[in-house]
């Protein structure tokens, strides 16, 4: 496939979603840094979970400001001031990473109790692309049903996903964050990286 990346994320903007699966945060750094490069316009929102724990990958203040360091613009941390992504600052496309399982099935069963969640549905109404950097150690399990729904829903792309612990977390689901850049710029051009499953890791 030819596609020039770089030239379809150039000053695009990508409204960068993040919950707390913490243990993903060291590879969304290097992803954003990478989307930075390409010159995309990044508008970093953050679950309640990520605003506010601690956790042995880091403490939230620390990462909280690893993100806007990346992204160049202060991190919106309300569902009040997340709600305008919809109506007022519209976004060529929006990412929710890591995507968690917790955020997946709330996302499925239109529940909207966090900035995330609120900026997804926001963003959703414009009918632009929505991509999900999944992160869950039920991914094949009671979070399947809700994967399923998602990935036959409008407007919703996924970077594409494995088992990273086949083994140790047999239900366990991690997107291959270093293909973001490329699905993001298929999903702006309304078409899903293939294959989806990549598996193992």
């Amino acid at each position: 496939m030819s596609l020039n990346i770089a030239d379809i994320i150039a000053h695009k903007k990508i409204g960068i979603c993040i919950t707390g699966s913490f243990c993903s945060y060291q590879k969304l750094y290097k992803v954003l840094k990478q989307l930075s490069e390409q010159e995309a316009e990044l508008y970093p929102i953050l679950s309640y979970h990520a605003a506010s724990l601690d956790s042995r990958f880091g403490e939230h203040e620390q990462n909280k400001a690893e993100i806007e360091k990346l992204c160049q613009r202060p991190a919106i941390t309300t569902i009040p001031d997340a709600e305008p992504f919809g109506p007022k600052l519209k976004m060529d496309a929006m990412v929710i990473l890591p995507c968690t399982g917790n955020t997946l099935s709330k996302l499925s069963n239109a529940i909207t109790d966090t900035p995330v969640l609120m900026a997804a549905k926001a963003h959703l109404r414009n009918n632009r692309p929505l991509i999900l950097a999944l992160a869950s150690n039920d991914g094949l399990g009671l979070c399947m049903k809700n994967l399923g729904l998602l990935m036959n829903a409008k407007n919703i792309y996924f970077v594409p996903y494995g088992q990273d612990d086949y083994v140790s977390k047999p239900n366990s689901l991690v997107a291959h964050m270093e293909l973001l850049p490329e699905t993001i710029a298929l999903a702006i051009q309304g078409k899903q990286l293939q294959p989806v499953i990549r598996s193992p890791f």
